[in-house]
């Protein structure tokens, strides 16, 4: 799809007057969009409790490559971090163009859950390394949240002690593909998380059972401004292994897992 909105572009340079081709381009932009999905997954995991999610948020981007911005979601089980059915996030950072459709991205989130208990929000710096080749786009990025209480092991292993302050360590790597003369992009991600093994303050983990994997595969349908999504999203953490972080690590309506494979359809409109 990229390649189709670059092809596009070029096309209408070329029938445009020559005064609006010199035009000078905004300094600054906000570009945003809203998300309905049939699930919230982070990092594989359930946040919404197997439930819908309302999701949204808005970039402003200047000419030098500094961007900030917000994204919220609603939530609910595993993901309510002490009473809250909020997560909001706040993050900003720079953005290099390398050359060659690479682009080197680095920046911090701070995610925050509103009406929560004080010690689930956290920090957590990221870089990412993208590039882009015709219909082909491949993104890796490292994210590193410092030690911090949030993500402290506090309750169901025998390491735990209150107060206690862990790291997190998320690595992991996306691809895509514009199939031509269609609306249609084939996606992928592959992730791999290493935390903390244990309960944080309020019975939640960012890494449930301390290391583990996620992956997802889909399409996109681009309509316009609205895309249509599909996908399959997965993780690698067995029932007997998140045994011991039950009953936070479940489902409420039933004490199903939260990390199992589902099918996640989403609709997005950008602006």
């Amino acid at each position: 799809m990229q390649y189709q909105l670059a092809t596009a572009a070029a096309l209408l340079c070329c029938a445009v007057p020559a005064a609006a081709q010199d035009a000078a381009p905004k300094p600054v932009t906000v570009s945003g969009s809203v998300t309905l999905a049939t699930d919230y997954r982070f990092r594989g995991v359930s946040q919404s409790d197997k439930g819908m999610a309302i999701q949204g948020g808005f970039t402003v981007t200047h000419e030098s490559g500094i961007y900030a911005g917000a994204w919220g979601s609603n939530l609910a089980g595993w993901g309510t971090f002490g009473g809250a059915n909020t997560e909001l996030d706040l993050f900003g950072g720079f953005k290099l163009p390398l050359g060659g459709g690479a682009t080197l991205d680095a920046g911090v989130t701070w995610y925050m859950y509103p009406a929560g208990a004080d010690k689930t929000d956290f920090a957590e710096p990221y870089v990412k390394l993208g590039a882009t080749l015709g219909p082909v786009s491949v993104l890796g990025g490292v994210a590193y949240a410092p030690e911090q209480e949030a993500l402290g092991n506090w309750s169901n292993t025998p390491q735990s002690k209150p107060g206690d302050e862990e790291d997190n360590l998320y690595l992991w790597g996306d691809a895509s593909v514009g199939i031509p003369n269609t609306g249609f992009t084939l996606k992928g991600h592959i992730g791999y998380s290493d935390g903390n093994p244990g309960l944080g303050p309020n019975g939640t983990s960012v890494a449930p059972t301390g290391k583990y994997a996620d992956w997802l595969i889909g399409a996109d349908y681009a309509l316009g401004p609205v895309t249509l999504g599909l996908a399959y999203v997965d993780t690698d953490i067995g029932k007997a292994e998140s045994a011991y972080l039950l009953p936070n690590f479940a489902r409420v309506k039933n004490g199903k897992s939260i990390a199992d494979a589902t099918v996640v359809f989403s609709v997005s409109a950008a602006f």
